[in-house]
Parts: C-alpha cells; structure tokens; sequence
C-alpha cells in the first residue's frame, strides 16, 4: 500500500473530532470487481490527475455507483457518497452550527469533509437536488477549487487530491430537473451505458456465481424487454435487476420465478404490462 492509502485509511479509522459526522469511506482494501464498457477508466484517471470535475451519465444500474467505488481503490483515495434528494440543502452538504453539551459547535458536512480530506466526493442524481444546492458546488468545479462556508465565515481551499463526481440519468431528465449550463460545463462527461449481452452476461455470473449460460439467458429476456422502454415501460431493466434475478436462482429459485420477481414486478405496477413482460420471460426461456 502506498503512503498516501495508508495515511487516508489511518484518517477515515480515526475517531471523529468534535463537529466531524465520520462520513469518510477508506480506500477498499481488496480491488471491487468493476468491468469497464469503454474507456472511462483511462478519462476518469486523466480527469482525477488535472483535478477536473466528472460528471457520470448513464442509465439507473449500470454501474456507476460501483464505478466510483473501483475508481477511489484505483486512485488509493477515500469516498464521501451523498443520495441527492429535492429537500437536500446547501447545509446538508456544507455543514452547520449545532449546539452540544450547551456548546455552539460547527460540524462539517460530507462535502466539506472530503473537500478537506482529499477525498473523491460522489454527488448520485445531483438532478434530483434543489437548483441553490447545486449552486454550491460552482466555486469548486472550476479552477477556483474553493468552498465558502458563508455561516461559518470560512473559505476551505481544496485539498491537491479532492475530486468530484456527480451523476444523472439522462432519461429522467426534464425542464425542471436538469443541469444548467452553467453547471454542466464544468465537468467532463463520462457516458455509461448498459454493456453488450456478452459482456453483460460475463458480470452477471461474475457477481453471482451463476453459470455463465444461465447468466446469458437472463441477459437475453433482458434484451427482448428493453425495446419496450420506448411503448409504455418507464424504465428498462438494468444489469442489476439481471444480478437480483441470478442471485434468487443461485438460491435455488426456478430462473421463471426468478426473472418475474426481480424483473418483472421490479419495472411495473401495471398488471397487464407485467403480464406481458412474464409472458417474455417465458417464452425466452421455455
């Protein structure tokens, strides 16, 4: 292990200061198993090496998530994830004043803690947040890397190895959710689509322990479904509804059963939309 993963393991183990919320994930100790569909490894490297901002798009369970977390055991860096939300303020992601023990403390939120510590900070669906939140981030996706902390009177500088990532999915977009140009083009875009059936196939049983045939014919019901997110599904089924299905039938779950359970009621509320999608199901696996 390097200097550096050691000294940010040894911080994120650390007890919390007074104010601190303990938010920091250390570096993985084992390689997660992350397959890449592209060349976003070899950009997110070069982006996180000039210190600029990535923005993640792709569609839900394709893999980001767990591309962020391949990318900070790569880089030897901590992680801070934070679930954007439309009630999500400028102080959730800041910090506050709380008062402890009679005292007026200042605690640091998840992104003033990973801009202090050197971490990778992951913003998941920064669509989702109100647009005065994301107003924030501004100072530090540009060259300025700063944070103002305006209730506490600070100006926290970024430390050398903070990156941020946020991530979207374009197919949820909308004119009131949306990132704004101002916004959008700070950061370098990383498109993450779902992967070919063969290498989809290689992840399913990979995360599993399925048999790689029967992770292809869970790809395959997959595939015939897709097609219906342009006639009424409002999502198409994501490689890890095909991961949920594999892990019922490594249970022991009639792979049928499997894929109308984890896939099937997972996309729909429909009856007559999921009806159709269990007749798929059968008929693409006999």
């Amino acid at each position: 292990m390097s200097a550096r993963g050691a000294e940010l393991r040894e911080l994120a183990a650390a007890p919390a200061a007074p104010g601190a919320r303990g938010l920091l994930e250390p570096p993985p100790g084992e390689e997660p198993y992350y397959r890449p569909v592209g060349d976003e490894v070899e950009v997110f490297t070069a982006a996180a090496r000039d210190r600029l901002p990535v923005v993640l798009k792709g569609p839900t369970g394709c893999g980001k998530s767990r591309f962020v977390r391949y990318m900070a055991w790569r880089l030897a860096r901590p992680l801070v994830t934070v679930a954007c939300h439309d009630d999500l303020s400028a102080s959730d992601l800041t910090g506050r004043y709380l008062v402890r023990g009679g005292d007026t403390v200042w605690q640091d939120g998840p992104l003033t803690e990973a801009v202090r510590a050197g971490a990778i900070a992951y913003l998941d669906e920064l669509v989702e947040a109100r647009q005065d939140t994301v107003v924030v981030l501004h100072p530090l996706a540009d060259d300025r890397r700063l944070l103002p902390l305006e209730r506490a009177g600070e100006l926290v500088a970024a430390h050398p190895d903070f990156q941020l990532v946020i991530s979207y999915n374009p197919g949820y977009q909308s004119l009131a959710k949306e990132l704004k140009p101002s916004t959008r083009q700070r950061f370098i875009g990383i498109e993450l689509a779902l992967p070919a059936p063969e290498v989809e196939a290689e992840i399913v049983a990979r995360e599993t322990g399925v048999p790689l045939p029967t992770a292809a014919s869970l790809v395959r019901v997959a595939q015939r479904i897709r097609p219906l997110r342009d006639r009424g599904l409002a999502e198409a089924p994501s490689t890890r509804l095909l991961v949920h299905a594999a892990r019922l039938v490594q249970a022991g779950i009639d792979p049928a059963v499997a894929c109308r359970s984890a896939v099937c009621a997972a996309l729909t509320d429909d009856p007559e939309l999921e009806a159709t999608l269990a007749e798929i199901v059968a008929a693409t696996l006999g």
